[in-house]
């Protein structure tokens, strides 16, 4: 679990986002968008990112719209800010999302 001292600062998000091109930081979190060629895939994608929720125990906000999978990342137990935990899930869910087919559209997130 994370707590208080775990907290990135912007700075410390922003260096990350460089090396993270599928991602984007709005209103406190990680957030994404994968385009994936089917809804079938898309359910897929889910369902990989569910695992690797469940062998890192940080679980992402996820919403599912068709063949578009939305997902956001933050640190409930740190106050709903971003930390390192955030990071490392965001970079297996890109790498899931490439195995997937999946395209990221960053852009389209709210």
């Amino acid at each position: 679990m994370a707590g208080k001292d775990d907290i990135l600062t912007r700075s410390a998000i922003d260096d990350a986002l460089a090396k993270l091109p599928d991602w984007r930081y709005r209103l406190g979190g990680l957030v994404t968008v994968y385009k994936c060629p089917t809804s079938a895939a898309a359910l897929e994608l889910i369902a990989a990112v569910g695992r690797i929720a469940e062998q890192q125990n940080h679980h992402p906000d996820l919403d599912w719209r068709y063949n578009r999978v939305f997902i956001r990342y933050t640190s409930h137990d740190s106050g709903s800010e971003v930390t390192q935990r955030d990071i490392r899930a965001a970079t297996s869910a890109s790498e899931a999302a490439a195995e997937a087919g999946a395209v990221a559209e960053p852009e389209a997130t709210p």
